[in-house]
């Protein structure tokens, strides 16, 4: 079956062909003729199979007719994430290039007034994330009641991220006429029951088994301690020893391990940019367009990343962290393997991550094949450190600076156990206590007025064993100090008050 079969305009059939695309995918095949039929569908399909052109295709069909009127947008399209609102504008630039209609992006990181002035003239496609369309509409700028055809992409990551309350809010602002569409590539019964409330007589398009992933990937697991340092040394070697690897995805589950880890692979050579909710959207695209363009070649990620990027030539796919949910892993390997290519996923597993690691291989429907040994064979190894074992030697200097400089604080504590370590080393007790015998006695000192200045003595220029005694008790000293401050100076009076002051008298 071709494009021409399934009911598309002359002008949508022409952009798809100056594209390069003669056949349809599965998706699009069972999909874009229930649309253009008007007919709700709720379609679930794995990542990389062509869900985005399932609905931008027919819906250029659609909009070929009529006019949007300012503030009131003819289709609405929601995206769970900025970058995916950014790509769905860009499949409707490419396949809408010989029709005259206007789409509109609304996502944060953006200045509300270029937006404001979009939907003022009037937009064909609107494309939204839940949150910045709220805010529009709150405002007083927008108006739903003229949509007719609306979109949930990814619906399961929608709830995922906390947005079902949004949606819900959302849905009811339109139309109870209008057409809707449900795609994702998982189908949790949260998600069914939304569904159910949302769609009306749907059509069910499955061009494949839920939560699968694509027979084109390699899927490996790697045992791994839990320790970071560690962590870091095994995935170094893996994207060593890597076979053909020309790009990769590293996914975290935090996003303080992708600051942490972005730096470590920097410091040791490898050039890779980071990526993750935190960051500005400038930053976001920038690193994304590096990525695309083969200007970094590793891409260190949070789960933003993980759903509907289109990136169709990721030759790896490395999980730092095991998934906390197990449709996750879906989407995260999904990144790699699309369009017929093969892929490579590796995910390190960890101590203590077996219950998750047994979700995934649940939800997949098999076992995934280990590396080099599973996690009872690293547990009945020695306690020595892995990333230098798996070398055959100590850690490098890199290796040793890298764990120094994961951040300020670490660094910090370091340099000062040094500087404690390189001083002199203490004196024994029975040793100060003999040199103490041989010693000439000195003359009586002046009995201090508060065992607080007998801590601090200002008068005298202390000796070399009274200066050892003080580094020996410099913390004893600082809790008694701290324990006899009170308000004011008390019975210590510092030596700056005790300094005679010369007073000029006037003849």
């Amino acid at each position: 079956m071709t494009f021409a079969d399934l009911g598309l305009s002359e002008k949508v059939l022409q952009a798809v062909s100056d594209a390069g695309y003669t056949e349809p995918t599965p998706i699009q095949e069972k999909a874009i003729p229930h649309v253009l039929a008007r007919r709700d569908v709720l379609g679930i399909a794995q990542t990389g199979t062509g869900k985005t052109a399932a609905f931008t295709l027919p819906m250029l069909t659609m909009l070929e007719n009529g006019r949007a009127r300012a503030r009131m947008p003819r289709t609405l399209i929601l995206e769970p994430t900025r970058e995916l609102a950014a790509q769905v504008q860009e499949n409707f630039e490419r396949y809408g290039v010989n029709q005259k209609l206007s789409v509109a992006l609304l996502i944060g990181g953006v200045s509300f007034g270029d937006q404001d002035m979009k939907i003022t003239r009037g937009v064909d496609v609107l494309i939204a994330t839940p949150g910045r369309l709220l805010d529009h509409f709150e405002r007083g700028k927008l108006l739903l009641t003229g949509v007719e055809l609306l979109v949930i992409d990814e619906a399961d990551r929608m709830l995922d991220m906390g947005f079902i309350p949004d949606i819900e809010r959302i849905v009811k602002l339109t139309p109870f006429t209008r057409q809707t569409l449900f795609f994702s590539a998982t189908m949790p019964p949260e998600i069914q029951r939304l569904s159910d409330a949302f769609l009306s007589n749907p059509v069910q398009v499955e061009v494949s088994k839920p939560a699968s992933a694509a027979k084109t990937i390699t899927q490996r697991l790697v045992a791994t301690r839990s320790e970071a340092k560690d962590k870091r040394a095994v995935l170094r070697d893996l994207i060593n020893n890597a076979v053909d690897l020309d790009n990769g995805i590293i996914f975290c589950n935090r996003k303080r391990d992708i600051a942490v880890l972005h730096r470590s692979l920097q410091r040791h050579g490898f050039n890779a940019v980071a990526l993750h909710g935190d960051m500005d959207q400038r930053s976001r695209m920038i690193a994304l367009d590096a990525f695309r363009k083969g200007e970094a070649k590793l891409l260190v990620a949070s789960d933003v990343a993980a759903r509907g990027l289109d990136i169709p030539a990721v030759s790896h796919v490395f999980n730092y962290d095991t998934p906390h949910h197990a449709e996750d892993y879906v989407h995260r390997i999904g990144r790699t393997g699309r369009a017929g290519r093969s892929g490579a996923a590796f995910t390190l597993v960890a101590p203590g991550e077996e219950k998750s690691l047994s979700a995934i291989e649940k939800l997949i429907g098999g076992g995934v094949e280990w590396l080099e040994g599973d996690l009872a064979a690293l547990k009945s190894g020695s306690g020595e450190d892995f990333g230098a074992k798996s070398r055959g030697g100590k850690p490098s200097r890199a290796e040793d600076a890298d764990a120094v400089g994961d951040d300020g604080a670490g660094k910090k504590r370091r340099s000062r156990g040094r500087k404690r370590t390189g001083g002199a080393e203490p004196v024994a007790q029975p040793e100060e206590t003999s040199r103490k015998a041989d010693e000439p006695k000195a003359d009586p000192a002046p009995k201090p007025a508060s065992r607080k200045q007998a801590a601090r003595p200002v008068e005298d220029e202390p000796t070399a064993r009274e200066g050892r005694r003080r580094g020996r008790d410099r913390s004893r000293d600082r809790d008694e100090a701290s324990a006899l401050d009170a308000p004011g100076f008390g019975d210590h009076v510092p030596a700056f008050l005790l300094r005679p002051v010369p007073v000029k008298r006037k003849k």
